[in-house]
């Protein structure tokens, strides 16, 4: 992180991801097991320190970069089969939330209603669905018409949004084949006329076998790393986790081995196409220095997807940042922190109008992870 320069603050940027705000605690008068967001008043809280006070007059862009609406994790839908993922479902599953999460859409739409403050939301693999046009009307038409224009999805297929020179930001899930979408071709009309979202193998993966065990084990989804929890899981929960492991091996080989054969691909490729989905079960980080070291006008990177924030500073100079989640984690590693929640987000100072020489090295970036506290007299801490 470079020091603080004795030079007007220009711009500050903030990156959050993986919020999944789903359909609340409780969804037709029963539990919802599947909702993992529970900080709504910290999230409004953030929302209004950025936008008032010393904040009030700075231009402010807030970034929330992917899965913040949670659309795989929406229960008791009166949808079923491939219905679940068309148009009108997607539409009311979005309804769903908002209407469980209402004082945050309000103090988003407060947010943007502040002077030069605006949001730009960049599509992850759980809110995907947004791609859809009737669902992503119905969110913008929340925000007044003299305000709209201050916020926005970010649409290209790249999902690849640069908010300043050499600071690219993306949520992550492009890494990982099974979460890999189409912009375009995910979208399918029927011979009806009505539209449906073509949903990664992930998304299916998520819904059918993750949802499922978590009705069992509200755990399931939130522990790293994940060979520690089967360790401990054979040991101390053996028949919930055979089952557990049986399940994902019969998902794996239905969705991916006999689906890829019915297509009429070679042996061959069959063989490359599963060589791509051991990718999912590299080092995450070591993809992400890749891909720094690659592209060379990318100074810091930010991505979210896997829970797990992380500030790393390159031999280079360049900056990556995971900036994890606003969901409650369990991590199995005495190398990780414990102490949930931990609000964390990625803070940017833009520090005047940069010189070509300041634009190749990012010293007019300041670039932080910090830890949402809550509005105290210094509401937050490094990471």
């Amino acid at each position: 992180m470079k020091s603080r320069q004795k030079t007007e603050n220009n711009k500050t940027i903030l990156v959050i991801s993986d919020l999944h705000l789903g359909a609340g605690p409780l969804i037709l008068g029963k539990k919802n097991v599947l909702e993992d967001f529970r900080y709504d008043k910290e999230l409004i809280d953030f929302l209004h320190y950025f936008s008032n006070g010393d904040y009030e007059s700075k231009n402010v862009e807030l970034v929330i970069n992917g899965d913040f609406f949670d659309l795989l994790a929406v229960p008791f839908v009166p949808f079923f089969d491939d219905d679940y993922w068309s148009e009108e479902a997607i539409l009311y599953k979005l309804k769903v939330i908002v209407e469980a999460h209402l004082d945050v859409v309000e103090a988003m739409v407060d947010f943007v209603r502040r002077p030069n403050k605006k949001i730009v939301y960049i599509l992850g693999n759980h809110d995907a669905e947004l791609i859809l046009e009737a669902p992503r009307k119905y969110f913008e038409e929340i925000f007044p018409l003299e305000v709209r224009s201050n916020f926005s999805f970010y649409l290209e297929q790249s999902g690849e949004y640069w908010p300043e020179k050499g600071v690219l930001i993306k949520h992550g899930h492009e890494y990982e084949l099974a979460h890999h979408f189409d912009f375009k071709k995910s979208i399918i009309t029927n011979e009806e006329g009505r539209k449906f979202f073509l949903p990664p193998w992930g998304s299916y993966y998520v819904t059918r076998v993750i949802n499922k065990f978590k009705e069992e084990r509200e755990y399931i989804n939130a522990v790293r790393p994940i060979r520690n929890l089967l360790i401990n899981g054979l040991l101390y929960d053996t028949l919930f986790t055979l089952r557990f492991m049986l399940a994902n091996a019969f998902y794996f080989i239905m969705v991916r081995f006999i689906s890829f054969i019915k297509s009429e691909k070679s042996f061959r490729s069959m063989l490359e196409h599963a060589k791509d989905e051991l990718k999912l079960f590299q080092d995450y980080e070591v993809l992400t220095e890749d891909f720094i070291r690659s592209n060379q006008d990318v100074k810091v990177l930010i991505v979210g997807h896997t829970h797990n924030p992380s500030y790393s500073i390159y031999a280079d100079g360049s900056i990556f940042i995971n900036t994890g989640t606003w969901t409650n984690m369990y991590h199995l590693d005495f190398g990780r922190r414990n102490d949930w929640p931990i609000l964390t987000f990625a803070r940017i100072e833009v520090l005047g109008e940069p010189t070509h020489e300041q634009v190749k090295s990012s010293q007019h970036l300041e670039v932080m992870l910090n830890v949402w506290k809550g509005q105290t007299s210094f509401p937050y801490l490094h990471y």
